[in-house]
């Protein structure tokens, strides 16, 4: 069974309300006792789980570098992985309102963890991403994402290509980014099912992602710089598809 560690407030929070059986161990430094730990510890005892108390220097030995805030756990990742077959009842009970966000090949934890971060806030229903050359569900992903990587479905699929072709059989519309598309997002009706496809840091959606594509569109770039970063692009495209439904909602 596999583990590995998480960290930060509210990772670990996320994982004591949606995962208390995959915690085996919590540690809290023993000089935070301010009213966030203390709710976090409160959690922890609710959940089943008692917290031990150490030094700093023990946590920093566990994560060197990484700014953990004083509060890690051990766990597995068994309890609760969202697989490759629970997608489609996943887009079955979303019906009309389906709303998908699909990374191909983001590579680093930083951008994926903010991604289901904004893909939580967004209402997104599931977060795709290849199995293959592409960061997993790691300790940092879970810190960066701030408790959406344990509430937001986070399903790695073996073969891209197949899945999208699925996803429109079941009436999902496949939207991908590039700076070479002619249309433009704000031009693009996103209220639908809809799968918003963003490639990976250097090189974008792979040929054959891009090929799925029912569209591809751009975002307007006023300045200098020719692209924006994935999390950054993937915020602009999810909060776009939500003031496009939130519109239609109130119109009707």
């Amino acid at each position: 069974m596999k583990q590995q560690y998480i960290f930060g407030l509210h990772a670990v929070a996320a994982a004591l309300e949606y995962e208390p059986a995959s915690i085996r161990q919590l540690w809290l430094v023993d000089n935070r006792k301010d009213a966030r730990v203390q709710q976090l510890e409160k959690l922890a005892l609710t959940a089943g789980v008692r917290p031990q108390r150490c030094n700093r220097a023990t946590l920093d030995n566990l994560l060197p570098g990484e700014s953990h805030q004083g509060v890690v756990a051990e766990c597995t990742t068994a309890a609760r992985s969202w697989q490759e077959q629970d997608l489609l009842p996943l887009v079955e009970a979303a019906g009309q309102k389906c709303l998908l966000l699909i990374v191909d090949g983001v590579q680093d934890p930083h951008n994926l963890g903010a991604c289901l971060r904004v893909a939580n806030g967004a209402g997104v229903h599931a977060v795709i991403a290849p199995r293959d050359k592409a960061v997993d569900l790691n300790a940092t992903v879970r810190k960066v994402a701030s408790g959406a990587a344990e509430s937001t479905p986070f399903i790695q699929v073996g073969n891209m290509a197949r899945t999208l072709e699925m996803l429109k059989q079941k009436g999902v519309w496949l939207v991908g980014t590039s700076d070479k598309a002619e249309r433009n997002l704000y031009e693009t009706d996103l209220t639908g099912p809809i799968g918003l496809i963003l490639g990976g840091e250097s090189k974008g959606a792979r040929r054959l992602t891009q090929e799925a594509c029912d569209f591809m569109v751009s975002l307007p770039m006023a300045g200098t710089v020719s692209s924006l970063n994935v999390a950054v692009a993937t915020g602009v495209c999810l909060y776009e598809a939500v003031r496009q439904r939130s519109f239609v909602k109130s119109v009707r």
